[in-house]
């Protein structure tokens, strides 16, 4: 590697496979005629060949312009950022079907781009999904998803990836949204039909930061409570639609009042460097009704896939557990958005021999006006990565 940043190309890539559809869950021609289109971005230092990439991929996001793979491209590392099905809308989101589409973006990057090694860099949502996959195409187990409609993953002929990174991640979509949703809602088409006790933006709400340990329990177990009062309803409207057999098979809904995470209010609970009373996406009581909370709109087998905390079958430790490559686990101090705590579990979990923890002090999730801890960052994986010979 040279001291001097690499001058990088952003090579635009689309990757496509065939595929038989039920009925389509995505708009457009792209999956609804028998085609599944992907979309991916190749950021590939000038004048340096690898026989290595970094493979970045999130259920519903890019990343391409996301700074840790440009920094990442800078130092001389080749890296993929790749799209699935779902990309920037996550409203019908399978689990099982971004696996497929993960696997279909590593076989090309081993047969059509020629690279020898390739490492899931599990970045944020990508941190579960890589798990997910790698455990998967080590040892496939699924055949259906969790609302029963057929995805074999074990004829889908997965490559396993040569390592794996986790860097400033959560467990699963499922146990971080249950974990910062708002357990005050009573009534799931009535968001203002609150619990005063439960709310914790209610300024005449007796419990307040800090929050001691009974509270806690009871605002976590009403939580889950919820998550599984949702699951149960989804599984009620879908057997009803089965049993009318009229032609609906799915249907939407919105999920209120999502980004309540107490974390965000007391710096003591799970604490680490973050800002207290605000989160990734901007102030909590805000973004707790916002547009683009995790899971505002849903579809039922969506639900189910990516959200329900007992049915997803996504789960970060779960994967883990699965995983044989080297494994390398990064903590951002300051992080508003993936607890530190989660990436201490997924690095417990980890079934890999070869596995190792650093953490960046201070960095927050995006390293947002942090260009020196986001070069710290690089810098560390960089020499985990040449240790290991993966480029």
């Amino acid at each position: 590697m040279t001291d001097a940043p690499y001058e990088f190309d952003r090579l635009p890539l689309i990757v496509q496979f065939e595929e038989a559809p039920g009925f389509s869950e995505t708009y457009g021609f792209a999956g609804s005629q028998g085609v599944v289109y992907l979309e991916g971005q190749l950021l590939k230092p000038r004048g340096r060949a690898s026989d290595g990439v970094l493979l970045f991929m999130h259920p519903s996001s890019t990343l391409n312009l996301m700074p840790m793979p440009a920094g990442l491209a800078r130092a001389g590392h080749h890296v993929l950022c790749c799209a699935s099905r779902y990309a920037k809308n996550d409203s019908a989101l399978i689990m099982e079907k971004v696996a497929l589409d993960m696997g279909a973006h590593i076989r090309f990057a081993k047969a059509e781009l020629g690279y020898k090694n390739v490492t899931l860099v599990g970045w944020s949502g990508g941190g579960s999904l890589s798990l997910f996959y790698q455990s998967q195409a080590e040892n496939p187990t699924i055949t259906h998803t969790p609302a029963s409609d057929p995805v074999d993953l074990t004829a889908a002929g997965l490559t396993p990836a040569d390592a794996a990174m986790f860097i400033a991640a959560h467990i699963s979509r499922a146990k971080t949204l249950t974990e910062w949703m708002d357990p005050s809602v009573l009534i799931e088409d009535r968001p203002d039909d609150r619990e005063l006790a439960l709310d914790l933006y209610d300024p005449d709400n007796p419990n307040q930061p800090p929050y001691d340990a009974a509270f806690l329990d009871r605002y976590r177990a009403a939580q889950v409570a919820r998550n599984r009062r949702i699951t149960s309803w989804v599984h009620d409207t879908l057997d009803e639609l089965r049993a009318r057999d009229d032609g609906e098979m799915e249907r939407g809904f919105v999920v209120h009042r999502t980004m309540a995470d107490p974390r965000w209010l007391d710096p003591a609970v799970d604490p680490n460097d973050r800002r207290p009373k605000w989160c990734f996406l901007g102030e909590p009581r805000t973004v707790n009704v916002g547009p683009v909370g995790l899971a505002r709109f849903c579809t039922l087998r969506s639900w189910l896939s990516q959200w329900s905390y007992d049915e997803s079958r996504a789960d970060g430790p779960e994967g883990a557990r699965g995983i044989s490559v080297p494994f390398l686990s990064v903590i951002n101090s300051a992080d508003d958005a993936a607890p530190a705590s989660h990436t201490r579990l997924i690095h417990q979990a980890a079934a890999s021999a070869d596995k190792t923890s650093i953490t960046i002090q201070g960095a927050n999730h995006y390293y947002k006006d942090q260009p020196e801890l986001m070069a710290e960052a690089v810098t560390a994986c960089g020499a985990w990565l040449e240790e290991r010979g993966l480029g």
